[in-house]
């Protein structure tokens, strides 16, 4: 206290000098006319902490919906990604595009809520009324709802353990009232209902008999069909804030999932914060009393976890800080023997003498506890890896970034070590001599004759694993810039790059396998998230390193993915627009490896050829790139194709605005692209249609 009040009294005797800090922050971290908050914007910034400097890894500001107000997302985050990819990207064509352009065109691009009032009826004064009514004309029928219902126990329900489905049959009828009339409103069977459509209703669009692709994404679109129940669930929900129950947590839990697979993130994250807290409020982080019969006791287990896996998830994918502490929890992870199994209230097969229909959710939890203890381990790490003193942001010091790279190796461990632990009951088998986990492109075996639920949860546990892994690496996938031209990347940097790619490629190969073989992901909004986060993994990986051994493997992949967003495209718009995303990517992936063959082939030829062939006409097919990237013959690639574009006031990877984006998709000149390149060629050798 004495040294606080020192260091007080201290500032107070310099009031010039505090406020012209002050100001000199104010300005750096505010352009002049901007009207949005100072953030740090990828800039690692040194606070002061009673006392002690650090230097913070931070994020980035972009609107992800239909508001232009932005959202902040960490490093870790998709969004940070995309942000350096698209700023060396903007350095390179030396263009600017719209902020949003690589972001998809989802309904929260299109809709304020799942609620769906179009933009045009915002100004309307009942349009965002949550009080109003909606007429029981709009509702299913009990017939209806019976459909929705079942379809959630074969496919959420196993995958996602939060009800006793003999519980919830019993509370469902005894809302019924007379015959002919609606039942009683409840928000746990409202929002059931709801996240069954949204995969009901896909799997509806997919099987029409008119067989077109959902082009369109409006108030029709599958992954918000529901959404009046969805409403009504959150209408009755806001009653029970001060007196939580386990049903309210599980509510929370489900408008969760509701809304994340309707791409309403934010949204999903608030209600996840709701889910917690009220979790917290019922005690359930704790261990249940004795006095509560053991299958009680169970549920309030897998809540809980299931909660904490699903928080931890969201949070590392945004990059934000958690919620959830397990210091903090007492509560032991769930049983899954046979015993608790038949208490469950579902009757599932028995897959072994150790594994039952539960075992997949304990598993979920330990990987996910793994990937968590990784990831916070990694980021807390940071400024004693980078101390700010070399440019604005890791990326800016090759040997800093190689030692954080170094440290990430020896902190993998607990991931690696859960996947040698999955009971082969839960493993996706491989072809030949494949291996469960690997990313040796070796193809998955999908055995006939199992349950969908339980094909599904070998999918989706193998999945989640290549996605926490790929998100760890990525951070890794550097782009070329001012910082990193006199020096190169160290092994263990382009090492993690790699991986983060190699794992990109082993789940589109499985989601690959899975959409042209099967229908275990229809209407799984989920896993097509994840293929568009392993996709853009792909085609900034081929940016940063396109003459690495396994890009033509990357490369193939790509195509892959677009055959899986098409296959997705069956059931929503969303995933068409994903397709047509990466199809301009790889369009100017092949461009820039035509350039970069076309460079390396030019620097082999004697200086006195090149100077004769420098005063002939500009005829061959590289004539029209030529004016947009400078080349020399005397000089590397490395150096030919990129300081031209990169001599300029700013490191591409370092706190690259998202408004210093690369050139419009659609909206390029044929003609530019097509003289770069020879019909179906694509740079690697083989052909891109």
């Amino acid at each position: 206290m004495k040294e606080l009040e020192e260091q007080l009294e201290k500032q107070r005797s310099e009031p010039s000098l505090v406020s012209t800090s002050a100001r000199s922050q104010s300005y750096a971290l505010t352009p002049p006319g901007s009207d949005s908050a100072p953030t740090p914007d990828g800039i690692g910034v040194s606070h002061n902490v009673v006392g002690k400097s650090q230097t913070v890894w931070g994020g980035v500001m972009t609107s992800t919906g239909q508001s232009p107000q932005k959202s902040w997302y960490g490093p870790s985050s998709l969004f940070y990604y995309i942000n350096r990819m698209n700023t060396y990207l903007s350095a390179i064509f030396k263009q600017l595009h719209p902020d949003d352009l690589i972001q998809l065109k989802s309904v929260a691009k299109t809709f304020a809520t799942p609620d769906c009032n179009p933009t045009e009826d915002d100004e309307k004064t009942d349009a965002k009324d949550v009080s109003q009514s909606v007429s029981n004309e709009a509702y299913l029928t009990p017939t209806q709802e019976e459909y929705f219902l079942n379809l959630f126990w074969q496919s959420y329900h196993p995958t996602l353990v939060i009800l006793d489905e003999t519980e919830f049959k019993r509370h469902y009828r005894g809302l019924a009232t007379k015959p002919g009339h609606p039942r009683k409103p409840s928000p746990l069977v409202d929002i059931v209902i709801a996240v069954s459509m949204q995969v009901g209703m896909a799997v509806a669009q997919r099987n029409s008999s008119r067989g077109l692709p959902a082009t369109e994404v409006g108030s029709d679109d599958p992954s918000i069909a529901g959404r009046i129940y969805y409403r009504r669930c959150q209408r009755l929900l806001y009653n029970e804030q001060e007196t939580p129950t386990l049903m309210t947590v599980q509510c929370h839990i489900l408008s969760a999932v509701y809304t994340c697979c309707a791409a309403f993130q934010n949204m999903s994250h608030v209600a996840l914060s709701l889910a917690v807290r009220s979790a917290q409020m019922l005690g359930l982080h704790h261990k249940p009393p004795n006095d509560l019969p053991t299958a009680i006791q169970e549920l309030h287990k897998r809540v809980w976890w299931t909660l904490y896996t699903f928080e931890s998830k969201a949070c590392m994918k945004f990059g934000r800080p958690f919620y959830t502490s397990a210091d903090a929890t007492s509560c032991d992870l769930p049983a899954h023997d046979h015993r608790v199994a038949s208490l469950a209230g579902s009757d599932f097969a028995l897959l072994d003498e150790s594994t039952t229909w539960l075992t997949y959710t304990f598993y979920n939890v330990e990987l996910l506890l793994a990937a968590r203890k990784v990831h916070t381990a990694f980021y807390e790490r940071y400024s004693d890896f980078y101390s700010g003193n070399i440019g604005q942001v890791i990326y800016d010091d090759v040997l800093a970034l190689e030692r954080y790279a170094g440290y990430l190796a020896t902190v993998m461990k607990p991931l690696d070590e859960w996947g040698k632990t999955v009971p082969k009951s839960l493993q996706t088998r491989r072809e030949g001599d494949g291996r469960y986990l690997s990313t040796d492109k070796s193809p998955i075996v999908i055995e006939q004759f199992v349950p969908p639920w339980l094909q599904r949860q070998r999918l989706l546990l193998e999945s989640l694993y290549h996605i926490l892994k790929l998100n760890l690496y990525r951070p890794f996938i550097c782009f070329p810039s001012t910082a990193t031209e006199s020096s190169s990347l160290g092994k263990t940097t382009l090492s993690h790059a790699a991986s983060a790619a190699e794992h990109s490629v082993a789940l589109t190969r499985i989601f690959h396998h899975a959409v042209t073989n099967t229908d275990l992901l229809v209407g799984w909004h989920e896993a097509f998230q994840w293929q568009w986060n392993a996709a853009l993994t792909l085609a900034g990986y081929l940016f940063a390193c396109p003459t690495s051994e396994i890009a033509p493997t990357v490369r193939e992949s790509i195509d892959l993915s677009i055959v899986v967003f098409e296959d997705f495209g069956r059931s929503f718009g969303t995933s068409l627009g994903a397709a047509t995303v990466m199809r301009d990517l790889a369009i100017k992936i092949d461009f820039l490896a035509e350039i970069l063959r076309g460079s390396n082939q030019a620097a082999t030829v004697p200086n006195e050829l090149a100077v004769q062939s420098a005063q002939e006409p500009a005829t061959d097919r590289f004539s029209t790139a030529a004016n947009v990237i400078p080349s020399t013959n005397d000089i590397p690639f490395t150096q030919d194709l990129f300081s031209g574009s990169m001599n300029m006031a700013f490191s591409v990877d370092n706190s690259g605005d998202l408004d210093m984006l690369w050139p419009p998709i659609g909206n390029t000149a044929d003609q530019w692209w097509i003289h770069t390149q020879p019909p179906g060629s694509n740079g690697f050798g083989y052909g891109f249609p």
